[in-house]
């Protein structure tokens, strides 16, 4: 019963997320931004330009430590490894689960059928449709996991979301001033 609870509350604050209006000045294309001297090498399907990892790096390690600042929007992001393909997620510790744009999910080689689209929740805007799979393995810095739960949102999703199905196997995670401490 908790179980369904807390992941019907992830559903639903993946749904919020998903549907709630953003404007592209000082929200989540600034946690796109290439550095100063970074050139983008790909767009990544939404017009935004895809940055070499090495150029947008958004984490630093101390101690055994992974340290997400916070950015300007608020919010906490990571560069992921999925499947050998990284890309920026961000990091939702009120998601269930991984939840993947279909562009990050076509880069870490997951294919599916529209057939498979399902409903997997409800939010404020109605239905939330995506494809359940499992990512044979999902690391940050040092922190890694093999056979992770996700799901593939093919629509409506701009970007990845790192959710509990990854972040409940790093032994602990805190927010201290404006960073995430990931690991002790």
């Amino acid at each position: 019963m908790i179980e369904r609870a807390v992941f019907g509350a992830g559903i639903l604050l993946l749904a919020v997320y998903t549907f709630t209006p953003r404007e592209d000045a000082g929200g989540v294309a600034d946690a796109d931004a290439p550095a100063e001297t970074g050139k983008p090498e790909a767009a990544n399907g939404w017009g935004k330009p895809k940055v070499a990892a090495a150029q947008r790096k958004t984490s630093y390690t101390s101690g055994g430590q992974t340290i997400l600042p916070r950015n300007r929007d608020g919010h906490f992001y990571a560069d992921i490894r999925v499947n050998g393909s990284t890309n920026r997620f961000l990091v939702d510790t009120g998601a269930s689960v991984v939840a993947l744009t279909a562009g990050d999910a076509q880069a870490a080689g997951l294919t599916w059928d529209d057939s498979e689209v399902r409903e997997i929740g409800s939010g404020a805007s109605g239905a939330v449709y995506g494809v359940p799979v499992v990512l044979d393995e999902v690391s940050l810095d040092g922190h890694e996991a093999r056979a992770v739960p996700a799901v593939i949102i093919p629509e409506g999703l701009e970007i990845s979301l790192l959710g509990q199905s990854f972040l409940n196997k790093i032994d602990a995670i805190s927010v201290r001033n404006d960073e995430m401490v990931l690991g002790e």
